[in-house]
């Protein structure tokens, strides 16, 4: 049975039995196995499409801890979508500026997001449990408004049998142990699976040889809401790195790198984190231990993230560093990602195949977070006298010369995946701007009213900019959007012109329901548009 007794930040779904459990196996369409930031969105996205799906989650809210902390400009704009973006940005800590140091002296600093005309910043820093926290009021208010989404705290899955058409799991609660079936199983239920460790399944990957202290203190500081990072800082005996941010709550986020050979026990010591913290601040420094933790971390992940009818998502599904904050935003990615496929799939208007590229979309977006945090990785921490000589000589480089600076690496931070090549893309009969190039996420533009991507709501989409559209509202029974716009009303700043047109007079985008462009032409004929969301749901002719 699951154990209450945990340090929990919110309590927000409570243990309550419910029929279920005193009943013979009912089957849902859904079921989500874990309750944290992955599960919750794919919850939410499905339920607000009208698709029933239950959450099974062993504990009743969001545990204590900051964990992830970095949300990306991507994530927000998803969380947007899905009503939750304004509580998160209104209570986060906004940053679009990161500096780096070796030693004492300033290499340089980055902006993230040097142009204007975006709803959302580059980045924000908000404590894991708030995010989750607003992605559950979310849910709550979907639920007044009749969305059919069921959560269960403290129902903890102990067991499953998969079918050919749904999976039976075995539930514990307080009350005992139950059953329930499935249509489709997603497991989100973290990086030690429980779901894929009863399947069997391998989880493949590096082993990364180091350790990394986190201490969360609050505290007021002068200090700017920048991201700072110190490759072999002065403050630290170590000489390896260390990272400095803010978070909401007057709470900074401070993270140095202790090495592989260290005893994980003294250095979690309170004098001993303090010693380290006082170094860094400075001993008049008015400050309060919140969290601190040692973490080593690996880059894993599945073969394949879907295996009959259960679908891996999240930490679950792939593992990689913390650096450049591509866990929790990849993880959110992979919700939006599969939420409109599942929901296509229960409804019968998509075949089950399409789920495949769900797993052939994020598998391509896990390789490409992995490949960026084992290069990070290697750049903090040189494997041999020549690879550091060499990580160095790129610092010294960087200081006056910009051509150096994409080289320093301290965390490639996340940026939205692309779907270049893959089996749902359609034509690019467009020479338009490689920014919203087919596979590609849209890229926000400010409209004479509001944002573009305000008006992208989870369906299908045909963007007409300076062209004719046909007049649809569904095709083959899938619900169909169209948006017609002219640069000379809807542009007031030029940048849906530079973003979508570049130097071509007028386009046409196929825009799929998690807002990346499935299709574009400069021209465009219904049978075109059939063909290429036909490619777009599993369909290829």
């Amino acid at each position: 049975m699951p154990d209450a007794r945990y340090d929990i930040a919110f309590e927000l779904y409570p243990y309550s039995k419910v029929p279920d459990q005193d009943a013979q196996p009912k089957r849902h369409p859904v079921v989500v196995v874990g309750g944290g930031p992955i599960g919750m969105a794919l919850a939410l996205d499905l339920g607000r499409k009208g698709t029933p799906v239950l959450v099974l989650d062993d504990h009743e809210g969001v545990g204590q801890g900051s964990r992830a902390i970095c949300f990306a400009k991507r994530t927000l704009d998803i969380a947007d979508r899905l009503g939750a973006g304004k509580a998160m940005v209104d209570k986060g800590v906004v940053w679009n500026l990161g500096k780096v140091f070796h030693g004492r002296d300033k290499v340089f600093e980055f902006n993230l997001q040097p142009e204007a005309g975006h709803k959302n910043p580059a980045f924000i820093n908000l404590q894991q449990p708030y995010f989750e926290k607003f992605i559950v009021d979310e849910i709550r208010r979907a639920q007044a408004d009749s969305a059919p989404i069921e959560i269960r705290g403290r129902n903890a899955v102990t067991g499953l049998t998969c079918a050919e058409d749904h999976v039976r799991l075995d539930v514990d609660t307080p009350d005992g142990p139950y059953q329930i079936e499935a249509e489709w199983l997603v497991a989100c239920d973290g990086a030690r699976s429980p779901v894929r460790d009863m399947m069997g399944l391998s989880f493949d990957g590096r082993v990364f040889k180091d350790n990394f202290l986190i201490a969360d203190v609050k505290m007021t500081a002068e200090f700017p809401t920048e991201r700072w990072f110190w490759f072999e800082p002065p403050f630290e005996n170590s000489g390896q790195s260390a990272l400095l941010h803010k978070q909401p709550d007057d709470i900074w986020r401070i993270d140095f790198q202790l090495g592989w050979d260290t005893d994980r026990h003294a250095e979690l010591e309170p004098g001993k984190i303090r010693a380290r913290v006082d170094a860094m601040l400075g001993e008049e420094a008015d400050y309060q231990l919140e969290w601190t933790s040692i973490y080593t971390f690996q880059c894993r992940r599945m073969q394949d993230f879907r295996h009959g009818r259960v679908v891996f998502a999240g930490d679950a599904a792939h593992q990689v560093s913390p650096f450049g904050a591509r866990g929790a935003n990849s993880g959110i990615q992979d919700a939006d990602n599969l939420a409109w496929k599942l929901d296509l799939v229960v409804r019968g208007l998509a075949p089950h195949a399409l789920l495949d590229s769900y797993s052939e979309e994020r598998i391509h977006g896990a390789d490409e977070n992995i490949l960026n945090s084992t290069r990070s990785t290697d750049f903090l921490t040189p494997k041999s006298e020549i690879s550091k000589i060499f990580r160095n000589a790129v610092l010294e480089l960087a200081r006056e010369h910009a051509f150096a600076r994409p080289m320093v690496n301290s965390g490639r931070l996340s940026v939205p995946c692309v779907y270049d090549g893959l089996s749902l893309n359609g034509p690019d009969d467009l020479a338009g701007p490689e920014l919203t190039r087919v596979g590609a996420p849209c890229a926000d533009a400010p409209l004479a009213q509001g944002y573009l991507l305000d008006r992208l709501v989870g369906r299908f989409c045909l963007l007409a900019i300076n062209a004719e559209a046909p007049d649809l509202d569904q095709i083959d029974g899938i619900p169909f959007d169209v948006i017609s716009l002219t640069t000379a009303e809807d542009d007031p700043t030029g940048a849906l012109t530079d973003r979508y047109l570049g130097g071509t007079a007028a386009a046409i985008y196929l825009i799929r329901p998690d807002q990346h462009v499935a299709a574009r032409w400069s021209h465009v004929t219904v049978e075109d548009i059939q063909a290429a969301l036909g490619r777009a749901i599993g369909q290829k002719g």
